[in-house]
């Protein structure tokens, strides 16, 4: 379950760090509420998670998945390129992901 609400947590990053985009500057109104509650969300999914998982792990996990999701999202909403090394970089960042699942 632990697993679960920090994949979440991961979720609600993705959605804060492209919500800062939207908000320009938090000049606009309901770009800026989504984004400070689903910042406000992600934290406290993190601090549920941590209760059994390891602070490191999970804390690694959170960021990654915050990472590869803005990332993919940069690429795929705001046209940034998708050059080789920005995709072999992401899969790196998702092999970290998995390898920390396996072992914590």
């Amino acid at each position: 379950m632990a697993w679960a609400i920090l994949f979440t947590a991961g979720l609600l990053e993705i959605g804060w760090a492209i919500g800062l985009k939207y908000t320009e500057g938090f000049s606009r109104l309901v770009p800026s509420v989504l984004t400070l509650a689903a910042m406000a969300g992600s934290i406290l999914l993190l601090g549920i998670a941590l209760k059994t998982l390891p602070i490191g792990t999970a804390y690694a996990v959170w960021t990654g998945i915050g990472a590869v999701g803005t990332a993919a999202l940069g690429i795929i909403l705001l046209g940034e390129p998708a050059t080789a090394m920005r995709l072999a970089s992401i899969g790196l960042i998702v092999s970290g992901i998995v390898g920390l699942k396996l072992v914590g």
